[in-house]
């Protein structure tokens, strides 16, 4: 049997916790937040009553608030910070540990700051260093729990890959490989932007056909964002495109979800954000991915009426309108 690996998990949200929860019943776990406040009830309590309430911590899960320690402790570690964050605390790890040659993460978004992929703003900070993602339809809570799950590791090395999903795999948690890094980047941050708009488009009551329509044309729009930046893709077709944007779109466990449907309600992005009370990270991604068509001149017609309704105050109905009177395109367009 191999040697046990110290697994560091770097973001105590509800995603890194759920995380940490299902990889400590088979290594040794600890899971990072910056601040004490948050993560001393944490330890006290051995649960995150905020975000996963009921579910207890297994005995091999640590809390930490000193990255210093968490990174001399770990033989592997897994980002999970918002994408704001991410470039943050890459360059935090990278002044701790400088000879890393090895990051993980299961951030799903864009640098808000350069529009880049969250590969290229680590290769920055980590020149040498392999790159593995962690994406795919998950959502945290049942996670946690362990409910059967499948998700997508990519990396840009062979070797790293299998051993992510070696570390991930458990009998109700099921890693598939994939070396389309840039694809399953593009998936995981681009389908918060549609799920945004599913909630818009289910909260003003347009039914089920709208739903079906609008995913299957938002898939449309992130294989062509994905195509221009090199992307697979057959990627878009699995865990990591299809299944992330079908799971994300049509669950009210997601938070884009439930932030689209807040909008339809009439409540500001401010007041809708503030009831989900945890990050949405197709707010920003909105922004980013629309500044990135349009410098790449893709056609993207959703994210553009979406990023529209949260930073220029489009009335929802009227943003569903412009969609259905554009001029009639082909389906494979």
């Amino acid at each position: 049997m191999a040697k046990q690996q110290t697994i560091a998990i770097i973001g105590a949200g509800s995603w890194g916790t759920a995380l940490a929860i299902s990889l400590a019943h088979r290594h040794p776990v600890i899971l990072w937040g910056h601040s004490s406040a948050e993560m001393d009830p944490l330890a006290q309590d051995r649960e995150h009553k905020a975000f996963l309430p009921g579910i207890t911590f297994p005995v091999n899960l640590k809390v930490s608030t000193h990255l210093q320690d968490t990174l001399n402790q770990a033989d592997q570690v897994l980002v999970v910070v918002p994408s704001h964050a991410f470039s943050s605390i890459c360059q935090q790890i990278a002044d701790l540990r400088p000879s890393l040659d090895n990051l993980a993460w299961a951030t799903k978004g864009f640098d808000p700051a350069s529009q880049q992929l969250l590969s290229d703003v680590a290769e920055k900070h980590f020149p040498q260093a392999h790159f593995t993602v962690v994406s795919g339809p998950s959502f945290a809570g049942e996670v946690a729990k362990g409910l059967p799950t499948a998700l997508t590791v990519a990396s840009n090395d062979a070797k790293t890959a299998e051993i992510w999903a070696e570390l991930l795999r458990s009998d109700n948690f099921r890693p598939y490989i994939s070396h389309d890094l840039i694809g399953v980047q593009v998936g995981g941050a681009s389908k918060n932007v549609m799920a945004i708009a599913a909630g818009i488009s289910d909260g003003l009551g347009f039914g089920a056909n709208a739903r079906s329509a609008l995913i299957t044309r938002g898939l449309a729009e992130i294989m062509r964002l994905g195509g221009a930046l090199g992307a697979k893709n057959d990627t878009f077709m699995g865990l990591a495109g299809l299944g992330d944007l079908t799971l994300t779109c049509t669950d009210n466990q997601s938070r884009n979800r439930r932030m689209g449907l807040a909008l339809a309600k009439g409540l500001s992005v401010a007041d809708a954000k503030a009831s989900i009370g945890q990050e949405v990270e197709g707010i920003n991604t909105a922004r980013e991915v629309w500044q990135l068509a349009q410098r790449l001149k893709v056609e993207m017609p959703i994210t553009e009426q979406t990023y529209k309704v949260l930073y220029e105050g489009l009335d929802p109905k009227l943003a569903v309108q412009n969609l259905l009177s554009r001029d009639v395109g082909k389906e494979n367009c």
